[in-house]
């Protein structure tokens, strides 16, 4: 139907004036039944019809309405006598320029976001080096990106990485280093899975897992698993100490048990 079907003498139908603004009929009537934006003619059968100066006053609401302006206060706005019209474009004007360095801002964020989940480590390949020491390989975020990239978890290490300092990871790096040198003392000194001492070191081996993505008991048994399924991480843990993968997956086994995760059915989720 055009816009002559939908004109009547006096105005547009509340179809044609729905139309013409892009809301819908219902929006219509409920702002006419509020007093926002009445039609001033009827037909004689009490159809509604929108005059020129009607539809001015609905693009009027529209444009307070898309700033976040609640229509109670649009109307008292709408009804002021004291606001002409041109103090009327004036206002929308300005809404709309505040609306606009708002959407930037929220644009700039997303930008932000989205490079801190491409970029991780903000630290060159030297300097990851000197941090975490010679044995530091720069290429191992490559190949842990490649595998877990797509894990709510990695983007969850990207988003925090990305926000660390290079002091930030000195610190890191000399917790692991404490962490490991104490895991390597009890291994030796035969500290049982599920003791007292076994149970805090998995806490804070877990706890400084999470510097990274929040890791819960059940995706530790999960690293734990790894640490023995993988030969790379096996290697690597070994050499520190024989034997000492397989003992830390029984210690996270034996502390997630106690924090009410059965190892045998745990899941990364």
């Amino acid at each position: 139907m055009n816009d002559r079907q939908h004109r009547a003498p006096g105005g547009l139908t509340v179809g044609g004036a729905a139309a013409l603004v892009g809301v819908s009929v219902r929006t219509l009537h409920h702002w006419d039944e509020i007093g926002l934006a009445r039609p001033s003619h009827r037909t004689g059968a009490g159809y509604r019809l929108y005059t020129d100066d009607d539809i001015a006053r609905v693009h009027r609401v529209l444009v307070y309405r898309e700033i976040g302006m609640p229509l109670s206060e649009i109307k008292r706005l709408l009804d002021d006598p004291a606001v002409d019209a041109r103090e009327h474009l004036r206002r929308q004007k300005a809404q709309l320029q505040q609306g606009i360095a708002r959407m930037e801002r929220m644009a700039g964020a997303v930008d932000r976001m989205l490079d801190a989940l491409g970029r991780g480590i903000r630290l060159t390949a030297e300097e990851q080096v000197a941090i975490f020491g010679e044995s530091w390989d720069p290429d191992w975020q490559a190949g842990a990106e490649e595998r877990w990239g797509d894990t709510p978890q990695w983007r969850q290490y990207a988003a925090r990485a990305a926000h660390l300092e290079a002091d930030d990871w000195k610190a890191v790096a000399a917790r692991t280093e404490a962490l490991n040198a104490d895991l390597v003392a009890a291994k030796r000194s035969g500290a049982l899975p599920g003791s007292a001492a076994a149970n805090a070191l998995a806490e804070r081996h877990r706890e400084l897992m999470s510097t990274y993505f929040d890791c819960t008991h059940a995706m530790h048994v999960c690293i734990g698993r790894t640490y023995v399924d993988d030969a790379a991480f096996t290697a690597n843990l070994d050499a520190a100490e024989p034997g000492l993968a397989v003992w830390l997956r029984e210690v996270f086994d034996a502390n997630a048990e106690a924090n009410g995760t059965d190892p045998e059915t745990a899941t990364w989720d």
